[in-house]
């Protein structure tokens, strides 16, 4: 899910698209949409030709450099919830303090670049179940990898593929099944041939265009309101970054509880953030490239949150700002039909096309690497080859794609559902504390035993339901609800600790593939891009 933990971002998807009524789209916007569209995908496939093995499929070689991984990272990380939703939240009731996320996150993959990533190349990887593995048992490596699995394509595909085609289906007027069906064959044309190389490959090209076309928005709009001071002083209730803790969006006590514990796991054990940063040429390339995509973060709040707050200003009428039927999740798209000029809408337009299949291809790979290499491998066919791990995992995208779009075509038709924003939020809380839990743990009690890991896997989705599901914690933010039961997980495994330890303490064994000194210029840029954050904190407090 592009930042699939963003489930605070109210989808565009929750309610018509009405904003794209009146849309033209005019030949010359049509020309540059199928140009840029398959031009990235042309020249991925083309860069990605000669992969043979696993590993040149599902980590491409672990030859990818800094710039790749850091305009790759952001482009798995942006989708329609981020230019929609994350938009429509800076022109609602949020604000500005949605960018949260974003900045938080900028923080969070800066620390994991630097603690947890130096662990994980030095294992040498593939996935991070594989890293429960070494430091557990084979059991906790099968749990995480079986319900990452099911995550990614019943919940997370499923969503974005929805999302996604809705989005299509709205701009261009054409069926559900017919967005969600071009989607997938965007997706699949370049991930299932050529892996994690032609998925990065084809991010440089939708990354780029993700930040060219929110930068032109955010100007453009800018120019319309007279500038910037009067922007501000037209929307100083709106530019803050901090909410009451009463506040019911993002209090300010779920942001320093919980989001921490969510952005460890987006940005350190996700398996389709992560991959990028096991892929590369060495660890200074890994860090750079975190650090990389941690500044370019530092430009959504500019190109995304605003853009929607101005839209706001300019057209609350249309939207019905203030009023009970606010369309808020429509202020990126009527920004665009007002303002953005021919052939430049169309390269918009295909920003936000590139956005979903890049989301959708990231997800596909990882998916398909964890089934390749956790499972299959694991528990199927322990002696298979290179090539034949190549293919699986090919079938498996083309296996996982044909779920995931069937789903997301009948998702709104399912018993209980409603909307995308409750469908993930629903099921992705289940799986951070634990995971986060059984990591963190792991690393610090060198004594834990390898029940303590299995236990806090398990421990986590049950804590975390019953707080959902309790009359008496209705009132808890969900992110609270995350501190609560990952301090179950935490207490779980230091009692386990303390009754059974294991006789020696644990070691990360060494089987690096790459080089492992830590980038000197990249800590200095991370320390930029930290002072950064606590400046625009400090601004708009």
């Amino acid at each position: 899910m592009s930042m699939p933990f963003m489930i605070e971002f109210v989808l565009a998807t929750q309610a018509p698209m009405s904003a794209a009524r009146g849309i033209s789209l005019t030949p010359i916007d049509l020309l540059v949409f199928g140009a840029f569209v398959a031009t990235a995908i042309g020249v991925a496939l083309f860069a990605s030709r000669k992969e043979r093995t696993g590993e040149d499929y599902f980590l491409g070689g672990r030859g990818l450099v800094w710039p790749m991984i850091g305009l790759s990272i952001v482009a798995a990380n942006i989708s329609t919830e981020q230019l929609v939703g994350m938009a429509g939240q800076g022109a609602g009731d949020v604000g500005l303090a949605v960018s949260n996320w974003q900045l938080a996150g900028s923080v969070g993959i800066i620390v994991i670049a630097f603690t947890l990533m130096p662990r994980f190349l030095k294992a040498g990887i593939y996935t991070m179940p594989e890293f429960l593995e070494r430091r557990f048992s084979p059991a906790t490596r099968a749990i995480m990898a079986g319900y990452t699995v099911v995550i990614y394509v019943a919940i997370l595909l499923t969503s974005v593929f929805y999302s996604g085609g809705l989005t299509i289906h709205k701009i261009f007027d054409v069926p559900l099944w017919m967005g969600v069906a071009a989607l997938a064959l965007a997706a699949t044309a370049y991930t299932a041939w050529g892996g994690l190389k032609a998925v990065a490959v084809a991010d440089l090209f939708f990354g780029a265009a993700l930040l060219g076309g929110g930068a032109y928005a955010f100007f453009t709009g800018l120019d319309a309101v007279g500038g910037w001071s009067v922007f501000a002083d037209a929307n100083a209730d709106r530019l803050h970054m901090i909410k009451p803790a009463s506040d019911p969006n993002l209090p300010w006590t779920g942001v320093i509880g919980g989001m921490w514990i969510v952005l460890i796991y987006y940005c350190g054990l996700n398996q389709f953030i992560v991959q990028r940063a096991l892929a590369a040429k060495s660890l200074g390339h890994a860090q750079s490239g975190m650090v990389f995509a941690a500044a370019l973060w530092l430009l959504v709040p500019f190109f995304i949150v605003m853009p929607g707050i101005i839209s706001s200003q300019l057209y609350a009428d249309e939207l019905g700002i203030g009023t009970a039927d606010a369309a808020a999740d429509e202020a990126f798209p009527t920004l665009i039909r007002n303002l953005i000029p021919s052939g430049v809408r169309g390269f918009i337009f295909a920003a936000i096309a590139g956005a979903v299949i890049s989301s959708l291809a990231s997800m596909l790979n990882s998916a398909s690497t964890l089934f390749t290499m956790d499972v299959y491998k694991q528990h199927i066919r322990r002696d298979a080859t290179d090539t034949r791990l190549l293919w699986i995992g090919r079938v498996a995208v083309l296996a996982f794609v044909a779920i995931g779009a069937t789903l997301a075509t009948i998702l709104d038709q399912l018993p209980g559902f409603d909307g995308v924003f409750n469908f993930i939020q629903q099921f992705q809380g289940y799986i951070w504390p634990g995971t986060v839990a059984a990591f963190l743990g792991g690393l610090a009690l060198k004594r834990a035993p390898a029940i303590a890991g299995t236990s806090a896997l398990l421990i986590g989705p049950a804590a975390y339901g019953a707080l959902q599901f309790s009359q008496n914690t209705h009132g808890i933010h969900f992110l609270l609800q995350t501190l609560i039961a990952f301090a179950v997980c935490i207490a779980a495994m230091i009692v386990l600790t303390l009754a059974a330890p294991s006789p020696e303490k644990w070691d990360l064994p060494a089987n690096a593939k790459v080089e492992l000194h830590t980038s000197k210029p990249a800590a200095f840029a991370g320390g930029l891009v930290l002072a950064a954050v606590g400046v625009f904190y400090i601004i708009f407090w």
